[in-house]
């Protein structure tokens, strides 16, 4: 048993709030109440004084790189980086070699995150082999444990094809999430189109590549009733389109990056491939409408898009290194210093962007806190500065090293295990 006594607790899914002590037994909390007692000699008991208690952080969007690249990241380490960013559920993109376009991989995935003390779930594919051809067996792969389809890394250009798949999943219940990037408008990709392009004298990703694809999936979202997932949106009119498709009912769900929402193309000027990524940092006015979004509810779901990449490979010129940067061990100190210091949001909803809104579109018992609920939670310290720059996960390409941020994880507890902690 476990007691967590003199904590600052809220669930954003009830909106309780206040003073309370959550004692757990096994993989479930027992009772939520004030003053609660020490039930036997053997409990353990954290004293929380100071500290915020909130349901496990959930991401929904995640490169753990196995199979394929483990030198990048393999499932244990990826497990520990989340768990160390305050996450107790992460959500795999299928994008690894193989892809999880099969049922072998699938399981591959989910059997490699049953042993790491979080709880490592993972989509699989729409499309075999991701080369938007032909469906993955949705049907089969859904009843072995998939949790949602995506081929996030790869735009899907087949308007029927998308169609097809959106029937296909919302007759299933469950998620499809898209990557909305018209790769026929991309000349380099990683890099927006404007100030950062011109300065490095390339062609860029223009807006438009992101705006035209939302464009066609919101309106086919909407035609078939399927719960989709616009992925990491980069623009203010792609967030516009959401809020108007939004309002016209519907399940249409969106999420944007901590990058995207810190960081405008000026960081590439500085910090090089460390600020590449698809899609690309925009403007000011983009991270204005995205911080908007986040604030009314347009934009539901913080995601990490937790991309390693090797040294090696962004030591690589500009349009030579791939994409991508790590996002578990930085996203929530990132939110706190940005959106919650700033006014922006409050705690509670940063929580729910972060936590039982990302939960709720894979359908996930996760994201709340509550008696007979699931012992998944994070304690923080809301006020505490943190210096990024030893990480977990096996890779460091993140723009973020050495940044002063507010807010630190001092535990997080998964299935009632203490899986990280850095009070001891």
């Amino acid at each position: 048993m476990l007691l967590i006594r003199n904590g600052y607790m809220i669930d954003p899914k009830s909106g309780l709030e206040g003073k309370y002590d959550l004692l757990i037994e096994a993989d479930k909390i027992k009772k939520i109440g004030k003053h609660l007692t020490i039930p036997d000699k053997n409990c353990r008991v954290i004293d929380a004084e100071g500290l915020l208690a909130a349901p496990g952080l959930v991401d929904v969007h995640v490169h753990f790189r196995d199979p394929g690249f483990p030198d990048k990241e393999d499932i244990p380490s990826g497990a520990g980086a989340a768990a160390k960013g305050g996450f107790t559920t992460v959500v795999m993109m299928g994008n690894t070699r193989p892809p999880i376009d099969n049922i072998d991989t699938l399981q591959y995935v989910l059997d490699r995150g049953r042993s790491t003390g979080i709880h490592v779930l993972s989509c699989a594919n729409v499309t075999l082999g991701m080369r938007g051809k032909e469906l993955t067996p949705m049907e089969d792969l859904a009843g072995h444990g998939a949790v949602g389809f995506t081929d996030d890394g790869v735009p899907l250009m087949d308007r029927e094809l998308v169609r097809d798949a959106m029937i296909r999943t919302a007759e299933l219940g469950m998620p499809i999430s898209f990557h909305e990037e018209n790769p026929g408008m991309i000349a380099e990709n990683g890099i927006n189109r404007g100030k950062a392009s011109t300065h490095f004298g390339i062609g860029g990703s223009p807006r438009e590549a992101e705006i035209s694809l939302v464009e066609r999936d919101l309106q086919l979202a909407l035609e078939t009733g399927a719960h989709i997932n616009i992925q990491h949106i980069s623009t203010r009119e792609a967030v516009e389109l959401v809020r108007r498709a939004r309002k016209q009912g519907g399940n249409i769900h969106a999420e944007a990056t901590p990058h995207h929402f810190t960081l405008t193309e000026d960081a590439v000027l500085r910090y090089g491939t460390l600020a590449k990524m698809n899609p690309p940092l925009r403007e000011e006015a983009d991270r204005q409408a995205i911080i908007q979004g986040l604030a009314d509810g347009t934009i539901d779901i913080i995601a990490t898009d937790h991309a390693p990449h090797t040294a090696e490979e962004k030591a690589r010129t500009l349009t030579q290194a791939p994409s991508g940067i790590i996002g578990l061990e930085t996203a929530l100190s990132l939110a706190v210093t940005n959106l919650v210091r700033t006014g922006c949001l409050t705690m509670c909803q940063l929580l729910r962007l972060m936590s039982t809104n990302p939960a709720h579109l894979y359908h996930l018992d996760a994201g709340y806190l509550a008696e007979n609920g699931p012992a998944d939670l994070v304690l923080i310290d809301t006020a505490a500065e943190t210096v990024p720059g030893k990480y977990a996960s096996k890779a460091s390409n993140t723009p973020f090293t050495g940044w002063n941020l507010t807010g630190k994880v001092r535990y997080t507890i998964s299935s009632g295990k203490i899986v990280y902690s850095d009070a001891e």
